[in-house]
């Protein structure tokens, strides 16, 4: 007579096992995107927005359509970011673009709630300091939960597309110097401008600190039994070089492809991510690269005199 089977295989418990830790940690994502969302919303209904500094991408378009036609400047952020996530799902899938949809609906919920209480202070130095460094929390806690806050992250990411040879940092730049250089016009202030630029400073620097600390970018020496895959994912997810160095085990004497590649810190966790779900038994060493000379990067002829 045969009894019946009962329990799981090591294989099933392993697949369950991960499951419930993928569960666990998408549900802490979200909890983190919440967060940062309450952050970001301080950031503008309580510093920038009373004070009137537009400090670029959509919430600086926001901000600057507010006192243009009226309506609530976190009603502004959904409405223009609507159709910049529905192209971005249409070209990057659900999968990117879900927990950016939720970032971006919470965020102009918190924005629009938050904005009777402002402003917390009228001294426009202040507001402009404390407002760029929670904006900088704010960023680096969502890019920590492999989402982003859509508008101009997304709009450039398309550009890339479309226009590859142009570097991810120097869009930003013209993007937020634009809306910067707008603000100036529509409130007809040319230092509330000027305040609304050293927001953009102080995210920048305060956002690669969040982030990263101190260092350059990241070099990565990845080797794996899948590395085509790995490396595959790296050029189409990142959009970054990749480069194989032929290597051999020194016990085994098995021939390996390691990857080379350098990834900016803001693509870094990106990368590790993509390591672990290909192959989570790769042996993988990340180092700081304090200075990268070549395409994407600085000049080896102009950045040094």
């Amino acid at each position: 007579m045969t009894g019946k089977i009962t329990g799981y295989s090591e294989q099933e418990k392993e697949i369950r096992y991960e499951a419930r830790k993928t569960v666990k940690r998408r549900i802490w994502d979200y909890l983190v995107i919440t967060a940062a969302s309450l952050i970001y919303a301080v950031a503008v209904s309580l510093f920038l927005d009373p004070n009137s500094l537009a400090p670029g991408g959509v919430t600086g378009i926001s901000i600057i359509l507010n006192r243009i036609i009226g309506l609530a400047t976190g009603t502004w952020m959904l409405i223009i970011n609507i159709p910049i996530l529905a192209v971005g799902t249409w070209k990057f899938g659900w999968r990117f673009i879900l927990s950016t949809m939720y970032c971006t609906a919470l965020t102009s919920l918190f924005t629009n709630w938050l904005t009777p209480y402002g402003p917390v202070t009228v001294d426009p130095l202040l507001a402009a300091l404390t407002g760029g460094a929670l904006i900088a929390v704010a960023l680096g806690l969502v890019f920590k939960a492999g989402a982003t806050t859509g508008g101009t992250d997304i709009i450039i990411k398309l550009l890339r597309l479309r226009f590859p040879h142009l570097k991810t940092g120097s869009l930003f730049l013209i993007t937020d110097a634009l809306i910067v250089t707008g603000s100036a016009f529509v409130f007809k202030n040319i230092d509330v401008a000027l305040y609304a630029g050293l927001v953009v400073l102080v995210n920048s620097l305060l956002l690669d600190l969040v982030l990263y600390g101190r260092d350059g970018a990241k070099m990565f020496f990845i080797i794996s039994d899948f590395p085509e895959r790995i490396a595959g994912r790296i050029l189409e997810e990142l959009d970054i070089g990749a480069t194989y160095i032929s290597g051999s085990g020194a016990y085994s004497g098995q021939e390996k492809r390691v990857i080379l590649c350098v990834v900016k810190k803001q693509l870094s966790h990106k990368a590790e991510e993509i390591v672990r779900q290909e192959d989570p038994d790769a042996f993988l060493i990340i180092t700081s690269a304090t200075e990268i000379f070549g395409e994407g990067y600085k000049s080896i002829f102009s950045e040094k005199i």
